[in-house]
């Protein structure tokens, strides 16, 4: 975003809030471009519209050699952050299937913001953490070796900054970052961050897949 407000001569003042509150304040005009790493999905296109930028899934961490599998994880407590995809997409699911097969439901955790979720694995208060690929990698690169990955990437989808519905901003952000794109800046940041396999090569508005 630092590089995006600087080709379009603009200066980013960016404001902390809870991950549920910013489509809203992204709607009511208290903040112009929702960045917290949303997934562009349809049932957000109808509230706001999105500039995809990225394209990352969901994974989890857990405990070093802890040996869990997402795919067996019923009765297991697993950590989010609230309102988040995995909070109200990917653990009612996969707890419908731990019911359907007659095993107890994935015991979710929730919290307000990704840290205390990640410390909560690191405390052995959850047995695993379900966020955002690029999310999860963090965590287990600032975690001192605690941390690890338990199984792969899964459900891969475009990541959009949010704006207004009708908002020529959208257009704007768009043509920002196909300038970025091109000139190399963009995969520069995305290697800052070992984020290479996250990138994309044409933003689009809306571009959500599900």
């Amino acid at each position: 975003m630092n590089a995006i407000a600087a080709t379009l001569g603009l200066t980013p003042e960016y404001r902390a809030s809870l991950f549920d509150k910013i489509i809203p304040s992204v709607q009511g005009g208290n903040y112009n471009v929702g960045m917290s790493s949303f997934t562009d999905s349809k049932k957000r296109e109808e509230q706001v519209d999105f500039v995809t930028y990225f394209s990352a899934g969901s994974a989890w961490a857990q405990k070093v050699g802890a040996g869990i599998n997402p795919e067996d994880a019923c009765g297991m407590k697993v950590a989010v952050q609230t309102a988040t995809v995995q909070d109200t997409e990917e653990m009612p699911a996969r707890s419908k299937k731990c019911a359907e097969s007659g095993k107890p439901a994935i015991n979710v955790v929730k919290f307000d913001d990704q840290t205390a979720a990640t410390s909560a694995v690191m405390l052995g208060q959850a047995d695993a953490m379900s966020a955002d690929s690029p999310v999860t990698a963090y965590a287990i690169k600032q975690s001192n070796g605690k941390l690890e990955a338990a199984g792969e990437i899964f459900d891969s989808a475009p990541y959009g900054w949010a704006v207004q519905k009708g908002s020529p901003l959208a257009a704007s952000l768009q043509q920002a970052l196909q300038h970025l794109i091109d000139n190399g800046v963009y995969k520069q940041v995305a290697a800052n961050w070992g984020a290479e396999n996250g990138m994309i090569d044409k933003p689009v508005i809306n571009g959500a897949t599900s």
